[in-house]
């Protein structure tokens, strides 16, 4: 989805004015690019396209996606009219975005499942291993993939795209610039937390921003920082810093016993154990799908993992490592959960294509004890040649209540990321649901908001909520939940409700999901984005 992103610039309104990044950041380039980018691709149009509506070459609009090019004033302008979309405003507050939506309507067609964001990021912090070359193909366009990019840069990493979008290069430099690092990208994303496995791997000491990310409640570092003492690691949080020291680089650990089966604990362990020679035994690992992909990658760069898939991982390191590879990350479960829901609550006949199906069979499950009908595809290869996917195809059904909770559990388990998919599902059920998000303090707060659309939603306690159904929703104006996967969930509940609902402020959905509301348009939704 794009916003409007506002240049302040003192020449604002001479003739020529260039807008350009301020000294020693091109993030505002960047962000525009980005805007660009997304414009163009909501249109369906090519960078070839676009370059020929506005009388510049292809590269040329490459460069600008890239925010590698100073943009004039009438450039913008030309590029704004030529995508029937104001890019940026000048002068004065920022727009922010908004969601105008008709609901009511019954979606049709196929779509396929993009990428996985999560697996996304931990490819780009893995990244930092090679000092090769990094290539990685179909990557999401997402803003979490964007600051990640941004600290990589920061760093003094080499990141392009391809002309067409569709592979990111990655070459990390011998000696990272660490002092240099954007602390306002890596503020505004937990990911940046999984810098601590691979840096600890080339560093004695290095600092990184606190992290932040959506707000899901308490969310502690302690069990990244138990995963990675065994390395020698130790962090002493200071004003808005982790201060970062490794005590011996040159032994590694024989045993890491996880206290938290969390993905991007496993992550930040398995990071550190691939950048050490030697052996490293990790208990209690995460099997879930990001995980996976990242020991795909790894191996790849010659890193040797036993047990992927497992809870014990046997990984064999390497201090050094120099490769060029390129690798493909699978398909994201919990956007193929998404858009299942999509079809589910305004009971249509949808398909979903390329969807990972062994990080969806419990979900699948849940839904057939509900009274979901539909029909699964024989399976075939991801792109990486590891992952297994599927078209799923639902239909419009009666469902119930299930007997038992809806809860989530670590893989091969429900997704605790598709665990709000199922409150909003739920509400269309005949009967009461009992829905247990027991990670996530007070995340079950923010899918109250489908009261406002009329479902019957009750808080026991800031993990448990009551859904009771079936609900006839109507039309409303929300403010966005500042969560991700809630925010969807209350997009997608103004899909089924009659008559026209506003969400606000929705800029936080871009960082989980790529150009969302053009693609449920694609299938029949009618959603307009609007500024004020």
């Amino acid at each position: 989805m794009s916003d409007t992103t506002t240049v302040v610039t003192p020449a604002a309104t001479v003739p020529g004015t260039t807008v350009s990044a301020a000294t020693g950041s091109a993030a505002p380039l960047r962000e525009v690019g980005a805007l660009i980018r997304g414009a163009r691709k909501g249109r369906s149009m090519t960078q070839a396209q676009l370059a020929e509506r506005v009388g510049t070459s292809q590269s040329a609009i490459n460069r600008i996606e890239q925010g590698g090019q100073n943009l004039s004033l009438e450039m913008l302008t030309r590029i704004s009219d030529a995508l029937d979309q104001q890019i940026v405003s000048i002068g004065g507050a920022p727009q922010r975005a908004h969601l105008r939506v008709q609901g009511g309507r019954k979606l049709s067609g196929s779509i396929a499942v993009n990428s996985s964001k999560n697996a996304a990021v931990a490819l780009l912090c893995a990244s930092l291993l090679n000092r090769g070359v990094t290539r990685l193909h179909k990557v999401a366009r997402i803003v979490e993939v964007d600051r990640i990019i941004d600290v990589l840069r920061s760093l003094g990493a080499s990141v392009t795209w391809s002309e067409d979008g569709e592979t990111l290069e990655i070459v990390a430099p011998a000696d990272l610039h660490l002092d240099a690092i954007d602390a306002d990208a890596a503020r505004r994303t937990r990911s940046v937390l999984m810098f601590l496995g691979p840096l600890s791997g080339r560093y004695e000491s290095f600092r990184l921003p606190y992290a932040g990310g959506c707000d899901l409640g308490t969310r502690t570092v302690e069990p990244h920082l138990i995963a990675l003492r065994p390395f020698g690691v130790d962090v002493e949080a200071t004003s808005g810093w982790y201060e970062v020291g490794v005590a011996n680089q040159d032994v590694p650990a024989k045993s890491v016993v996880l206290t938290e089966r969390g993905d991007t604990v496993t992550e930040n362990a398995i990071l550190a154990a691939a950048a050490r020679d030697g052996e490293t035994v990790i208990r209690n690992a995460s099997p879930n799908y990001m995980v996976q992909d990242l020991c795909f990658f790894l191996e790849l760069l010659g890193v040797r993992i036993e047990g992927i898939g497992t809870t014990t991982l046997r990984i064999t390191g390497k201090s050094r490592i120099e490769e060029v590879v390129d690798y493909w990350p699978s398909e994201d479960p919990v956007e193929a959960m998404s858009l299942l829901t999509a079809g589910i609550v305004t009971s249509s006949t949808l398909t979903v294509t390329r969807a990972p199906i062994e990080f969806l069979e419990i979900e699948l499950a849940t839904l057939a004890e509900m009274g979901l009908r539909f029909d699964v595809s024989a399976e075939y290869s991801a792109a990486n040649g590891r992952t297994r996917l599927v078209d799923i195809t639902v239909h419009p059904s009666e469902l119930h209540a299930p007997i038992d909770k809806i809860h989530a559990m670590p893989f091969p388990g429900l997704n605790i990321d598709n665990l709000p998919f199922f409150v909003v599902i739920a509400a269309t059920a005949s009967g009461t649901t009992l829905v247990h998000d027991w990670v996530y303090e007070g995340r079950a707060i923010h899918l109250l908001d489908l009261t406002r659309l009329g479902a019957s939603v009750t808080l026991r306690d800031p993990h448990r909520l009551d859904v009771t159904g079936p609900t006839h929703f109507s039309g409303a104006e929300i403010s966005c939940p500042p969560a991700l996967r809630p925010a969807v969930v209350i997009l997608l509940a103004m899909l089924a409700a009659k008559g026209e609902s506003v969400l606000r402020n929705v800029g936080i959905i871009a960082r989980g999901y790529e150009q969302l509301q053009e693609r449920l348009n694609s299938l029949g939704a009618s959603i307009e984005t609007f500024h004020d």
